[in-house]
């Protein structure tokens, strides 16, 4: 099939953005990487009146850091993520999450933000951004406000951005430069959508757990903040981690589903295997070491 007829602009400025987003009253899509975008269109499963394409918007480019934290402009691609050597080592479990996004052909053209701002359950960066305690930056011509990443996603492919927002920007807090990376996820194939996935981080001072951030994604409607095992590991002494029972708690906050893929129990079954691989992995071997 063959899109819908829509008119096509390129604004150089966010505020030159913002402005065809308010005047096409909801009628307007965004075009960043347009990985998701493009076979919508084909299959008129999407009809915009009018496409706005981001990708000439200086502004929305690039990699800052300010105290406590850093700024992903985001239309930056996600290959561009894994090379970035700041990244690489301010938020690595970041960087390890985007390699496991797509396929590497896709994320030559697949942005950041447009995987945070679509929300698709199972993806790997909208989970990310709820566990390390990411805000989202959003602009309209009626201003602009952060939104705590676990509070901007609804439901499936639902979030908190008004028709006429733009996402200018991902905020990520800094963790301790020897902040534990937690990443693992169970897919049919490479580059499939997880059916279950676990990322986050842990910081470690004088062994014990001193801050806990971790997320679940295809285990629900959202990215699921695993709340009750964050809660339960802090101040606990990484020598002496009750596994099963902590990988009990950190399924407890999720909501798993039936569909063609897996079952809600295997997702919860798999969910406890892995949380226990990773924390056995990446914490009580680290540790002993």
């Amino acid at each position: 099939m063959k899109p819908a007829p829509f008119d096509y602009v390129a604004p150089t400025t966010i505020e030159e953005a913002c402005t065809h987003l308010a005047e096409a009253g909801g009628g307007a899509t965004l075009l960043a990487g347009g990985q998701t975008l493009m076979p919508l269109l084909a299959l008129r499963m999407s009809q915009p009146f009018v496409l706005i394409d981001i990708n000439r918007i200086a502004a929305l480019k690039g990699v800052s850091r300010d105290d406590g934290g850093t700024r992903i402009g985001p239309i930056m691609r996600q290959n561009d993520v894994i090379a970035d050597a700041t990244l690489g080592s301010v938020l690595p479990v970041l960087v390890t999450a985007t390699r496991h996004v797509g396929h590497h052909q896709t994320r030559n053209r697949g942005t950041i933000g447009g995987s945070i701002a679509l929300g698709e359950p199972a993806a790997e960066l909208p989970a990310t951004a709820v566990a390390l305690g990411a805000s989202v930056e959003v602009r309209s011509t009626r201003g602009s406000r952060r939104i705590k990443a676990e509070a901007f996603y609804l439901g499936p492919y639902a979030t908190a951005l008004e028709f006429d927002e733009l996402v200018t920007g991902i905020h990520f807090p800094d963790w301790p430069a020897d902040a534990i990376s937690l990443f693992n996820e169970v897919a049919m194939r490479p580059g499939d959508f997880a059916l279950v996935g676990l990322t986050g981080a842990l910081s470690v001072v004088d062994g014990r757990v001193a801050r806990a951030g971790i997320a679940w994604f295809g285990m629900g409607p959202t990215p699921m903040r695993a709340r009750q095992v964050e809660a339960a590991l802090i101040g606990q002494s990484v020598d002496a981690l009750d596994v099963a029972a902590l990988a009990d708690l950190a399924i407890a906050d999720t909501a798993p589903f039936d569909d063609h893929h897996a079952s809600a129990e295997y997702r919860r079954t798999v969910g406890r295997r892995v949380f226990a691989r990773v924390l056995n992995e990446r914490v009580n071997t680290r540790h002993s070491a």
